[in-house]
């Protein structure tokens, strides 16, 4: 499928499942590619499309580009509506509860993006909308690179099949801001400029080349920085496999 076909096989399965049930959409928008995308998608369906800024101590550069991608939906869709919610201080009462605890840097890190979950879900319920997923298939199905209970916290994923390749070739076909496209991709939970690939070791290039290596069980030549993007990749898969799968329930015979 061509990137037309493609945009509009999502946008309409977006549409459908919100008709069918009656809701409007919620999207969070982070200044990343796979936010801007998918809000844009949403957008396209003609439906009230609630897109909200949430930032937790962000970096102004992210800032600056949600609200430049914000503007520019504004600007092509009269469906779009925005909201800001600086949870900041929000953050700063929850952190402070657990001070002299030894607080866990990762896991106060993936407390800013369950913020965030909470507040797209009090949005949802005040305008009868559901939460609309930003995870590619690298993130939500390779190696488990999203927060659980965060931004893995959604009630459809409309891109979660898409390459992180197949969402730029996506975004660009729909014109979405340069900027945004080029912007190295962070989870932007963290106040230094580390990146996705500084946490992972790989560019998502590499991990889509390594998902698929694996997942076909292909046995071919590789070389040393293949070998080395394998590993990686099968580390964070089995890291984070229990996102990837449903809760274990303790069945009573």
């Amino acid at each position: 499928m061509n990137c037309n076909e493609i945009s509009l096989k999502i946008s309409r399965w977006i549409s459908d499942y919100a008709k069918k049930n009656g809701f409007s959409l919620v999207v969070g928008v982070s200044g990343g590619i796979d936010s801007a995308l998918v809000s844009a998608l949403c957008a396209m369906t003609g439906i009230e499309t609630h897109v909200v800024t949430i930032p937790i101590y962000q970096k102004s550069d992210q800032v600056e580009r949600a609200n430049k991608h914000v503007a520019w939906l504004q600007s092509k869709f009269k469906n779009v509506v925005h909201h800001e919610i600086d949870l900041s201080s929000t953050f700063d009462d929850f952190r402070s509860k657990f001070s002299g605890q030894g607080l866990n840097s990762l896991g106060l890190a993936n407390s800013k993006s369950r913020l965030r979950m909470v507040a797209l879900y009090q949005i949802a319920a005040s305008f009868g909308g559901i939460v609309v997923g930003t995870g590619n298939k690298v993130e939500d199905f390779g190696v488990g690179f999203f927060t659980k209970y965060g931004d893995g916290g959604v009630d459809i994923s409309p891109i979660a099949d898409l390459t992180k390749t197949q969402v730029r070739d996506l975004a660009n076909y729909l014109e979405i801001i340069s900027d945004i496209i080029q912007a190295p991709p962070t989870d932007g939970l963290w106040e230094d400029d580390r990146t996705d690939e500084d946490q992972i070791g790989a560019t998502y290039e590499e991990l889509e080349w390594a998902m698929d290596y694996v997942d076909s069980g292909r046995k071919l030549d590789t070389n040393q920085r293949q070998k080395e993007v394998i590993q990686i990749f099968k580390k964070f898969r089995e890291r984070n496999n229990h996102k990837m799968i449903p809760v274990p329930v303790c069945m009573i015979p």
